[in-house]
C-alpha cells in the first residue's frame, strides 16, 4: 500500500489530478502490479483517463528502460490489424512491398498498451492469445514462429462479461487479459475532483494562449459537480477550454456556467437519459454512434423544413404554426430502432406577426391527416420529401465537412461526431471519402 506521500509522488509524475479513493485505488494496484509480469485489464467509461494506468506500470518495472507502443485497437481497420499487431511477409497481400515488423515483435522486452481491446476482431484475439499463453506468433504470410517477450496491458470500456455472451470475445482471452483488474471510477463518482480538474485545465489553456485564466464561483463549483458528466474528463476539459475563450467575465457564476452543461443534444430539444452502458447500443441494429449520428442528422433536416414553411408562408401570406414534421420522424426513428434511451422534446415555435389569422398543420401522428388546413398548401412532409437531402447524402456530407475542419484527422472527426472510429471507418469507405 502506498502512502500518501508516495501517491502524491506518482500523480505529480504523470500528471494526475485528484484524491477520489477510487483513483487512489487504481493508482496504488498499478504500482503494486508493477514489478510483476501479470497481464492487467483496465476498464472504465470512455473519456476517464485509461491510458495513464499502462504508463505508471511500465514506469515502475523492470522493463522502463525498454519500447512501450500504445495500440488503439478500434482505430485500425479489420482487415490491416493482424498486419500491424503480428507484422507481415513480403507479397502476404496486395500493397506488401517488403517485410514490416509488428508492434509485438517491436516491442520486444518492454511492454504493450492494447486500448480498446473490446474492438479486437475475433479472429486476431485468438492470435492474442498464443502471445498470452506461450509468448509467440506468425506474422502474416508466414509459417515461421516468432518468440516475443511482451508485457501486455489492455483496456476497454466495453462490457467485456456482455460481449462474452453475446460472441463477440473470446472468455479465455478475457480471463488471460484480467489477471488483475484495475477500475476508474467515473468523474460523477469522483465530485470532490472535479474543480481542481477544471482549474487545472483553465490554467494550463490560459497560460497556452497568453490570456487571464477563468475562476469559479462557489454555487458554479457545485454546479460543476453535481453534473453527470457522460463524457467524463475529457467532456470537462472541452468545456473548461470553452468558457476560457468564450466568457466575457473571469469569474465564472453558476448562471454562466448552466448553458455549456447542456447535455449533448440539447439545443435540439434532444435529453439524454440513463447511464449510457457501453455495449448496450448491441442490442438493435444500429450502434449507438451510429443512433447519435442519425438523430443529429434529422435535427438538421428539422432546420431545413422549417425554412420550407418559411417559404410557403411567404407563398400564401399566411402565418404557419406548427410543430416541425422532423419531430414525428425522430419519434419514428427512435422508435423504429428500439431506442429508449434518447427521447425528443419539442422546443416551442414563435408564431410569426401578421394580421391575418394563423393557418395550422396538424403534424400529430394519433391523428389521421397531415394536411395545412388552407387546400392551397400540399402536406408538409410532401414538400420535404422534394426538397430535402435524403439521410445518406446528410450523413455523407456531414461526415465529409467534419474530415475537412479535422484536417483529414479521423480520430478528431469521429469524436467531432460522436461515433467510433471504427465506425467512422466504415462510413469513410461506403461513401468513397478515403
Amino acid at each position: 500500500m502506498l502512502s500518501s506521500s508516495e501517491l502524491q509522488q506518482v500523480k505529480q509524475r504523470f500528471g494526475i489530478i485528484g484524491v477520489a479513493n477510487g483513483l487512489n485505488r487504481a493508482i496504488d494496484v498499478a504500482v503494486q502490479v508493477a514489478g510483476t509480469d501479470l497481464s492487467v485489464l483496465v476498464t472504465g467509461e470512455s473519456g476517464v483517463g485509461k491510458e495513464n494506468i499502462p504508463r505508471i506500470i511500465h514506469s515502475y518495472s523492470a522493463r522502463k528502460h525498454n519500447n512501450y507502443i500504445a495500440v488503439n485497437c478500434g482505430a485500425i481497420p479489420e482487415g490491416t490489424i493482424d498486419s500491424e499487431l503480428f507484422g507481415h511477409e513480403k507479397g502476404a497481400f496486395t500493397g506488401a512491398i517488403s517485410d514490416r515488423k509488428g508492434y509485438f515483435e517491436e516491442a520486444n522486452g518492454g511492454t504493450i498498451f492494447l486500448d480498446e481491446i473490446g474492438e479486437m476482431p475475433l479472429s486476431t484475439q485468438a492470435r492474442l492469445l498464443r502471445v498470452l499463453e506461450a509468448g509467440e506468433f506468425i506474422k502474416v504470410g508466414s509459417s515461421k514462429v516468432l518468440k516475443t517477450n511482451v508485457r501486455v496491458i489492455a483496456a476497454t470500456n466495453v462490457n467485456l462479461p456482455k460481449a462474452i455472451a453475446e460472441g463477440r470475445f473470446r472468455e479465455d482471452l478475457y480471463y488471460r487479459l484480467n489477471t488483475v483488474p484495475v477500475f476508474i471510477p467515473p468523474l460523477r463518482e469522483r465530485k470532490e475532483d472535479i474543480p481542481m480538474l477544471f482549474r487545472k485545465f483553465a490554467a494550463d489553456f490560459a497560460e497556452k494562449n497568453h490570456m487571464p485564466g477563468v475562476h469559479l464561483s462557489i454555487d458554479a463549483q457545485q454546479v460543476l459537480m453535481q453534473f453527470s458528466w457522460p463524457g467524463n474528463i475529457r467532456q470537462l476539459k472541452n468545456i473548461a477550454e470553452q468558457i476560457s475563450i468564450l466568457s466575457e467575465n473571469r469569474e465564472v457564476s453558476a448562471e454562466m456556467l448552466l448553458p455549456y452543461l447542456k447535455p449533448m443534444g440539447q439545443d435540439h430539444g434532444l435529453v439524454v437519459v440513463g447511464n449510457g452502458a457501453a455495449g448496450s447500443s448491441q442490442d438493435s441494429k444500429w450502434n449507438q454512434g451510429e443512433k447519435e449520428l442519425l438523430y443529429q442528422i434529422l435535427f438538421d433536416m428539422r432546420k431545413e423544413i422549417n425554412d420550407l414553411k418559411q417559404l410557403l408562408n411567404k407563398a400564401v401570406g399566411k402565418p404557419i404554426v406548427s410543430e416541425t414534421s422532423a419531430d414525428v420522424d425522430f419519434a419514428r426513428f427512435a422508435s423504429m430502432h428500439g431506442d429508449d434511451t434518447l427521447h425528443y422534446t419539442s422546443p416551442d415555435v414563435s408564431q410569426v406577426e401578421t394580421d391575418d389569422s394563423p393557418l395550422v398543420i396538424n403534424t400529430n401522428p394519433a391523428t389521421p391527416s397531415n394536411k395545412i388546413i388552407n387546400n392551397d398548401i400540399q402536406d408538409t412532409e410532401e414538400f420535404v420529401e422534394m426538397e430535402s437531402k435524403s439521410i445518406e447524402d446528410m450523413e455523407r456530407d456531414m461526415i465529409k465537412k467534419s474530415l475537412e475542419r479535422n484536417g483529414g484527422n479521423r480520430k478528431s472527426a469521429a469524436d467531432e461526431l460522436k461515433i467510433s472510429e471504427r465506425t467512422l471507418y466504415r462510413k469513410i469507405k461506403k461513401f468513397g471519402l478515403d
